[in-house]
């Protein structure tokens, strides 16, 4: 069974040129989604198995749900040079933001082939040209004159990456409902009655980590709204394998990464994560020693990415990265 992982990471790295070989497009089966509900984490509550969703409406234009035939999708409305919206993938597992050379050439900005800069991604990594930019712009988010790397178009439609770069003190609200995505500068405000906080640690600057439990198991959660599928290390699954022997069952799986790197995983039946007090009860998940672990040195501990097919299932999800945590609204049935 193949998954495609969006854009999980990108880091900047000055490297000669090099001309990328091509790799296979793989497109994502349809996967079961996980159920979510709000009770604390050392209960065992019966969660409420959530409904099929009946879409009657247009295709969402920017905020999209995780559905059962469709894992959901955040993109931001992004001015270019000034020129545009241009749609560009929220990615807070990305340092940097990114575009397809598509979007380049649409407004007009020649790609620089005498420098490159490596593009990581969860399952690789590849030399890519640059594009020197003057401004990206969106609400109160303000990136100023930079290159950005041109990220191979494998983005579902969408027409660039927007990384972490110029969200410090910013404050994202999303909504999955009404199609909405905003991004102000934090005041510091508290959650709203209705919303569960999620408090959050900041790893190698803006990386979005949650201490979280797997199955009892503590891992380090990394909140990945790039990414499709989420993923585990090889350390989280043996620690689930001393738990309990069914987690020892484990059939191949493939996924393919930004970069276009396909590299093979297990697929196993996993327990219900912890995320504080909102419990995901998710069928599987796919576990492998994936490059971007190793490069974020979270090889050797129970670590995982929490991708879109999680975080699609919120009615709201609200990033503060001032006051460092997640303010969630749980989508009712």
């Amino acid at each position: 069974m193949g998954v495609l992982k969006l854009p999980l990471a990108i880091f900047l790295v000055q490297a000669a040129a090099q001309a990328p070989a091509p790799a296979p497009d793989v497109m994502p089966p349809p996967l079961p989604p996980p159920i979510v509900s709000s009770e604390r984490a050392e209960s065992t509550p019966t969660p409420t198995v959530m409904e099929d969703i009946s879409v009657t409406a247009n295709e969402p234009r920017y905020v999209a749900p995780t559905r059962r035939d469709k894992i959901g999708r955040i993109w931001a409305p992004v001015l270019v040079n000034g020129k545009g919206p241009f749609r560009l993938v929220l990615d807070t597992g990305a340092s940097h933001s990114a575009l397809t050379a598509r979007t380049a050439q649409l407004v007009g900005i020649p790609l620089d082939m005498q420098h490159t800069v490596m593009l990581r991604g969860a399952t690789g990594s590849v030399e890519v040209p640059v594009v020197p930019v003057d401004t990206l712009e969106y609400g109160d988010l303000l990136v100023e004159p930079k290159r950005l790397p041109i990220v191979p178009d494998a983005l579902g439609g969408a027409e660039g990456v927007l990384g972490t770069d110029g969200l410090a003190n910013k404050r994202i609200h999303i909504s999955f409902r009404k199609d909405s995505i905003t991004i102000m500068r934090s005041k510091g405000e508290r959650a709203d009655d209705g919303f569960v906080t999620i408090p959050v640690k900041m790893m190698r600057d803006r990386l979005l980590v949650v201490d979280a439990y797997l199955g009892g198991v503590a891992v380090k959660a990394v909140i990945d709204t790039g990414g499709q599928a989420t993923l585990g290390n090889e350390a989280l699954r043996h620690a689930l394998a001393e738990h309990r022997k069914k987690y020892n069952v484990v059939n191949p799986d493939e996924v393919t990464g930004a970069t276009l790197d396909v590299q093979v995983g297990n697929r196993v039946p996993t327990p219900a994560l912890a995320l504080g007090e909102v419990l995901v009860r998710n069928p599987a998940m796919t576990f492998a020693d994936f490059a971007i672990f190793e490069h974020w040195k979270l090889k050797d501990e129970p670590a995982m990415l929490i991708g879109m097919d999680v975080l699609g299932l919120l009615d709201t999800l609200i990033i503060d990265y001032r006051r460092k945590e997640l303010q969630v609204k749980l989508r009712r049935s």
